[in-house]
């Protein structure tokens, strides 16, 4: 096992919750679910009894639920996703291989032919160039 290996290892360890903070989590997770489901009922009953604005709460409460258990989730683990993502080398596919070449080709014929512009437009704007002095 490698120094890179042991670094990526306890890097995971770090970024992950366990024993009794997640533990909290869990519980902070269940406690506000209740609560959702609760206030949920609740604005069902009135919005049923004719108040129209607890229409909107009925379908508040749950997406409030929902993005609790989306927090709870990165919150118990950590960037791991992230960091999945980011070690995968982005890849051309082959038939755009060609494609990528004479670009870049092309983008470093542009750079060139902007550079002896530059130097052209320089030479013009010095003037003719005097051989003799005293003129």
């Amino acid at each position: 096992m490698g120094g890179a290996d042991v670094e990526g290892a306890d890097e995971k360890a770090r970024s992950r919750l366990s024993g009794s903070e997640a533990w909290r989590a869990h519980v902070t997770l269940v406690v506000g679910l209740a609560l959702c489901a609760v206030a949920f009922w609740f604005e069902l009953g009135r919005a049923e009894r004719g108040n129209e604005l607890s229409w909107a709460y009925v379908f508040e409460w749950p997406l409030l639920g929902g993005f609790a258990v989306y927090m709870w989730w990165k919150v118990l683990h950590g960037d791991r996703a992230v960091a999945r993502r980011r070690t995968r080398e982005p890849g051309l596919a082959p038939e755009y291989e060609n494609m990528l070449n004479a670009w870049q080709e092309h983008q470093r014929a542009l750079a060139e032919t902007v550079r002896r512009e530059a130097e052209v437009d320089r030479d013009l704007a010095r003037g003719p160039v005097r051989d003799d002095p005293s003129q």
